[in-house]
């Protein structure tokens, strides 16, 4: 293919971009795709929403939202004209010019990397690429995912990239609930495999986020979203050994942080508890430290990260167990509510919960366990196995009938004092329920 006819390629590709009529495509409708969706056709786009739930695909094209957070305004809005729709027919991918794959990216038993939903919608993509698509992967990975995993398929087409098709890392940087950042205003990072790919991915984000940033390879783009979770999980990890240090030191970690975070400069506050919960944090670093083992070297800041948050959820369940004991009970049938289900506050995301953790540890020791919250009404998974639990009400009249009330997911409305009137023994992980508020408040 000669130079002209390459840039020709290109060229078609963005003129469809400024003429919005470029048709993206969005494989996985959960937290992350289904917002790229909503942004791509409020910013004029036809848009193609892939996801192998059938229920979430009626739903979308009904007008209803299966997230809590995203509003069912918004997607009535965004799926009541001509522009969005969503399928699980993958055969529509060869009419999409812009490919977004936004798949799960889990860990396995033994915290290795478990690439087979990338892999499966790679063959599938593959299937159906044709001459002027682009082909993003947003999934979190390592580096290297991307020209292995993707790039590697799609050439045994017989296309080429650069000339036939663009391929692109743009990592995904959602933040279920923040009311300060949404998917147009968080600065996106996109790295492509060449420079008309990357030409491409740029155009096509800028064309509806703010601000797009250009980096080098998409394995710069992959490294630097492993280092926006691994810096999280590691201060994290210091924070909560901090935790558990200043409590034998008869000192308030909470305290200590209000005090240090004074300072203008040099500090940054991050906060304990009850473990690490969400799609990234718990996760994404273990794809690093198994890369760099393939490399001949080892992420020890990580592993030990690691050790010490996997460990926060039994350290709790021990401080409850003595909070009960020292009120002259036994764990072993003591009726223990559990405050919060999601993994942060005020949404009703559940992924990777330390909740879950929590109920079956506190389970395991005898305790008859129930939960509270109001954005998961139901709790039928946990981490080992079907709770088959629902949400008790958010009244003092419930939290009173309890002998320990655990404050696990810090919802707005569990900071109410009121609630906590009549409990006999409040466990508070968040530092949200004052001492004054129960009888005994114990932090843990």
């Amino acid at each position: 293919m000669t130079t002209e006819t390459q840039a020709a390629v290109l060229d078609q590709f963005l003129e469809k971009l400024d003429a919005r009529t470029l048709r993206v495509g969005v494989i996985g409708l959960g937290y992350v795709g289904l917002p790229l969706v909503l942004l791509f056709e409020e910013n004029g786009f036809p848009v193609t929403g892939f996801d192998v739930d059938p229920q979430k695909a009626e739903m979308l094209n009904s007008g209803h939202t299966y997230i809590r957070h995203i509003g069912e305004e918004r997607v009535a809005k965004a799926f009541s004209n001509d522009r969005a729709e969503a399928t699980t027919n993958f055969d529509r991918l060869a009419a999409c010019d812009a490919i977004i794959i936004c798949v799960p990216t889990p860990l396995g038993a033994h915290r290795e990397p478990d690439l087979k939903y990338i892999r499966m919608t790679a063959e599938t993509i593959a299937k159906h690429l044709r001459r002027g698509q682009l082909i993003v992967l947003e999934s979190t990975t390592y580096p290297g995912t991307t020209r292995e995993e993707l790039l590697a398929r799609f050439e045994k087409t017989g296309l080429v990239c650069g000339n036939d098709f663009f391929v692109a890392f743009s990592p995904e940087r959602e933040d279920p609930g923040n009311e300060h950042f949404n998917t147009k205003t968080i600065p996106k990072v996109v790295g492509g495999v060449d420079p008309a790919s990357l030409r491409a991915a740029t155009a096509l984000y800028g064309a509806a986020i703010d601000r797009v940033v250009p980096v080098s390879t998409t394995d710069v783009a992959e490294a630097s979203k492993l280092l926006e979770n691994i810096f999280r999980a590691v201060n994290i990890a210091l924070v909560n050994e901090m935790k558990v240090v200043f409590e034998r030191m008869g000192i308030d970690v909470w305290e200590v942080i209000e005090a240090a975070k004074t300072k203008p400069f040099g500090f940054m506050a991050f906060y304990p508890g009850p473990g690490l919960g969400g799609h990234c944090i718990p996760l994404d670093p273990f794809y690093l430290t198994w890369r760099a083992a393939e490399f001949g070297t080892w992420a020890r800041f990580i592993e030990l990260a690691g050790e010490v948050n996997t460990a926060m959820p039994r350290y709790v369940v021990d401080r409850i167990v003595e909070a009960v004991n020292r009120d002259g009970k036994s764990i072993f049938g003591a009726r223990v509510l559990v405050l919060g289900l999601s993994y942060k506050p005020d949404i009703d995301d559940d992924r990777e919960s330390p909740s879950f953790e929590l109920i079956e540890l506190l389970q395991e020791r005898g305790a008859i366990v129930s939960y509270c919250d109001p954005y998961v009404p139901v709790a039928r998974r946990g981490r080992k196995h079907d709770l088959g639990l629902a949400s008790v009400p958010c009244t003092s009249e419930e939290f009173a009938s309890h002998d320990a009330v655990v404050v696990s997911t810090p919802h707005s409305q569990f900071k109410d004092p009121a609630l906590y009137a009549n409990v006999k023994l409040v466990v508070d992980t968040r530092n949200i329920v004052p001492r004054e508020a129960a009888l005994r408040v114990v932090r843990a």
